[in-house]
């Protein structure tokens, strides 16, 4: 979570008791968890605003769907894989893929 890791979260811990005292620690502690539970009522309640207004075709939608670099990586694989099925479908009559350690073939003529 955030490239924090058990150390860091340790040396966190220790300097929140000193600035704040161990009696505030828990008020502190509770606040914090309010917060970040009132975030995310906050972000699913807009999710779902944003389901109802689109209309059920969209009933799947997730937030995260809306992030450009998933939607530019979608599409580019979704061009690929209609890319691989064209030249799956443009071979010639006869023509297959070569297996797994299979030399292709050689014209001593043709070279």
């Amino acid at each position: 979570m955030f490239g924090v890791g058990l150390p860091e979260m340790m040396v966190i811990a220790f300097v929140a008791v000193l600035v704040f005292g161990p009696d505030k620690l828990p008020d502190l502690a509770r606040q914090a968890g309010q917060m970040i539970r009132k975030a995310k009522e906050f972000a699913n309640s807009a999710r779902d605003e944003l389901r109802t207004e689109l209309g059920p075709e969209y009933a799947d939608l997730e937030l995260r769907d809306l992030d450009p670099r998933t939607i530019v990586r979608k599409h580019i694989v979704e061009a690929m894989e209609e890319a691989d099925r064209d030249a799956r479908s443009s071979r010639r009559p006869g023509q297959r893929p070569l297996d797994e350690g299979e030399t292709p073939p050689y014209d001593a003529d043709a070279t």
